[in-house]
């Protein structure tokens, strides 16, 4: 059988990290697949792609309705969203930092600018 053609990076030093995120991914075992499968090393994001994951799907529906229902405003909503999806991540790539002496695992937010 052919090596996956990420895995083949990692015989270069490489970590391959993915530049996207969304809630889904995380909670149907995606990102774990993602991980075991094909070596992912790390992951980020930022306003743009969680605005395109919030906008284009319904997996924080719940959540966002339930904030405003506590009169939350959306520069309120949008850490609370955000910070649980990193969270959600980080728990996910934890086996990994920690298999890997903390050299990789991370998953980094760039957060939006005041």
């Amino acid at each position: 059988m052919n090596k996956n053609p990420l895995r083949k990076l990692e015989d270069f030093g490489q970590s391959i990290w993915l530049d996207y995120i969304r809630r889904q991914m995380i909670t149907s075992g995606e990102l774990r697949r993602l991980i075991e499968e094909d070596g992912l090393k790390g992951m980020t994001s930022n306003p743009a792609i969680f605005e395109k994951a919030i906008a284009g799907s319904k997996d924080y529906d719940e959540d966002i309705r339930a904030l405003a229902m506590q009169d939350k405003s959306p520069a309120e909503i949008y850490p609370v969203l955000t910070m649980e999806d990193i969270k959600l991540a980080a728990d996910v790539f934890c086996p990994l930092y920690e298999k890997l002496d903390e050299k990789d695992g991370f998953v980094s937010l760039e957060v939006p600018k005041p």
